[in-house]
């Protein structure tokens, strides 16, 4: 019988790791695994995403009273950005795998600081369309490198760096929607100016901190697999291809794992859009409530995102969360049908109760999907694989937007309910699909067959 003395922070089996209580957010900050890279990579993304939170509060409104254009025109020019921004992910992870990292994201940004500060110069909804397509596609392909860069520095400790990243953003978007705030209370033409002004050089910052940071290889990082399933690292180190990586694009075990993460991203829609317009459109709560709902998110995000990460490391653990994010989503949905049957007050609590469900099934989001990204693929082709799973989140802020305003809404209280079973079912097939992938890779490979990346059986 095997015996194993199990301590403070040892795992108490292969991937199933014991929570340990470990230094608090700001010490983790000054110290985040991976280091001076690290640190610095996390002041960058503050400062990218507090001009972020620039945009986010002043873009609409800019557009409006200082280009003039229609809603219509809004619509159909950040919907085109949305599709482009589909494309800088693989993109970006095809660039990865062939040419240095630190250089693509510095090109990322300066990319962004130029198409911004050609916006200021565009006159109408033409000149606009290409220079705001270009800036989403800039986006996305950074965001992606970001993640790139996670699975570089910080190795087996992925899962607290991205959650220190996910800090860091949330409070860097806050700091800019609340610079936003003073600048939209003066609501002068040059305030609005000034405003995509400070996003675009928030760009040139973070390019400048990227180029501080030293490069990081693929070869340094030390692969998570062996925690997911006995054998699982022999399994992954002898089904590397020894000549070019399998394209994630023949992967069909790996391109379903992506395919079920686009609904596995809605919470962001149904935060963003379908709380919003389901208080103001279906409810008696007061419209006051509104601006609590991205409070709610903000705070709960960087208060929680580290804790909830510790008790998610670990393939068996983080597949876990994937349960738990549909039966928050499900909970979250009939909470949103139930209020229209509220009073005043009690909608408003309701609602408020759907926002805390909703951030907390983000937070569960966040550590499933981008762990499971980067388990699920082969060490040596990473690069091009996360850069296939980081499209589910562009797609989804495309198609998620219309979906919940012309089908779920439009349906009424039974189209939420019809949604959180609907996205319950599919957290499901994703845990067995996962489940089932990593199950395969743990299995030993024949000699006869060590040139061929395991795959999930089909």
């Amino acid at each position: 019988m095997r015996r194993a003395t199990k301590g403070k922070g040892e795992s108490k089996g292969k991937g199933d790791r014991v929570p340990a209580r470990g230094p608090g957010l700001l010490a983790q900050l000054r110290n985040p695994p991976g280091g001076r890279n690290a640190r610095i990579m996390l002041l960058a993304l503050s400062v990218d995403r507090t001009g972020s939170g620039l945009w986010a509060a002043s873009s609409v409104l800019y557009l409006t009273f200082v280009t003039h254009l229609s809603a219509q025109q809004i619509g159909v020019l950040l919907g085109v950005a949305g599709v482009a921004g589909i494309a800088g992910s693989p993109l970006a992870g095809r660039l990865a795998g062939r040419f240095p990292l630190r250089p693509l994201l510095i090109g990322c940004h300066l990319l962004r600081l130029v198409t911004l500060t050609l916006v200021l110069l565009c006159p109408g909804f033409e000149a606009l369309l290409p220079v705001v397509a270009a800036t989403y596609l800039g986006d996305r392909a950074a965001k992606t490198l970001e993640m790139l860069f996670a699975t570089r520095a910080a190795g087996e400790r992925r899962s607290a760096y991205q959650a220190l990243s996910r800090s860091a953003a949330n409070a860097g978007y806050g700091v800019g929607a609340g610079i936003a705030a003073v600048g939209l209370a003066v609501g002068t033409t040059d305030a609005y100016r000034a405003l995509i002004l400070g996003n675009a050089l928030s760009f040139l910052v973070a390019a400048v901190l990227v180029w501080r940071t030293g490069e990081l290889r693929e070869a340094t990082v030390e692969v998570a697999r062996s925690a997911a399933a006995p054998g699982a690292a022999s399994a992954s180190a002898a089904g590397r291809v020894p000549g070019r990586p399998k394209s994630p694009w023949r992967d069909r075990g790996y391109l379903r794992f992506v395919l079920l993460d686009i609904p596995m991203n809605l919470d962001d829609s149904v935060l963003a859009v379908g709380l919003p317009l389901w208080l103001v459109n279906r409810t008696s709560a007061p419209h006051a409530l509104v601006p609590a709902f991205l409070v709610i998110n903000t705070v709960l995000v960087v208060v929680l995102q580290l804790t909830v990460s510790r008790r998610a490391e670990g393939p068996r653990r983080t597949v876990r969360t994937l349960l738990l994010y549909g039966g928050l989503m499900f909970v979250c949905c009939a909470l949103l049908a139930g209020a229209t049957r509220c009073g005043t007050w009690t909608a408003a609590a309701v609602l408020l109760g759907a926002a805390v469900l909703v951030t907390l099934a983000e937070l569960m989001r966040s550590v499933s999907s981008w762990e499971l990204a980067v388990l699920l693929a082969p060490p040596e082709a990473r690069a091009a694989y996360l850069g296939v799973a980081g499209m589910s989140q562009s797609i989804q802020k495309s198609a998620g937007p219309p979906l919940l305003t012309g089908v779920v809404m439009a349906a009424g209280p039974a189209g939420w309910l019809v949604l959180g079973t609907v996205i319950a079912g599919l957290a499901v097939a994703q845990r067995r699909s996962c489940a089932q992938r990593f199950r395969a890779l743990a299995q030993p490979v024949p000699d006869r067959a060590r040139t061929a990346v395991p795959v999930a059986p089909e």
